[in-house]
């Protein structure tokens, strides 16, 4: 095993009795799976179970994994499930309060010694998680499929069970709204 194997190859690993590929596995996409759900229920515990549920199937799925996509879009599949799950099981309540994690109010290093310009950059950082949260559930999940987990948009099809013309719409709509709420910054 080599830190620079693909995904597909390292679940294949796994799959075979491999658990060290299982943590490089796990190391690599935790954290875009975390802020995905993060992102959608904007709860840290929500997102948390949820992460670990999906971690869950996957180790109870190891032994039937075929690589017939790439790793990503199985795991982002099975987080869409679990959240469609998830929001069944709520009656289709989203949950709406916004989360300011370390993470979402990190400020790019060019900004870090200049106030002025870091709040600048904080109000607009702001304002895009703000407007993600604004968008329709089904737009906001395929731009954070897109920007956050580097899917794409046949990737993005696939996970969310659409046509890729209905996918790359999504995408299309929400990249669109985002921009018209940022030009006041822009």
């Amino acid at each position: 095993m080599h830190a620079d194997d693909p995904d597909e190859h390292l679940m294949e690993q796994y799959r075979d009795g491999n658990a060290e590929a299982f943590t490089t596995l796990y190391q690599r996409n935790k954290a875009a799976l975390y802020r995905y759900f993060l992102r959608q229920t904007h709860h840290n515990s929500i997102a948390e179970e949820l992460s670990q549920d999906v971690w869950t199937s996957i180790i109870r799925a190891r032994r039937s994994y075929q690589a017939n996509a790439k790793f990503t879009t199985y795991l982002f599949q099975i987080a869409h499930n679990r959240l469609v799950d998830y929001y069944r099981r709520a009656d289709n309540r989203v949950m709406h309060n916004p989360v300011n994690s370390d993470e979402d109010c990190e400020i790019a290093n060019g900004v870090q010694h200049h106030p002025d310009k870091q709040a600048e950059a904080a109000q607009i950082q702001q304002r895009l998680l703000s407007l993600v949260h604004a968008l329709p559930q089904e737009q906001r999940e395929a731009f954070i499929l897109k920007e956050d987990a580097g899917l794409s948009v046949e990737q993005i099809a696939m996970v969310t069970d659409v046509n890729a013309e209905t996918a790359k719409s999504r995408l299309r709509y929400a990249v669109k709204k985002i921009r018209e709420g940022l030009k006041d910054f822009l």
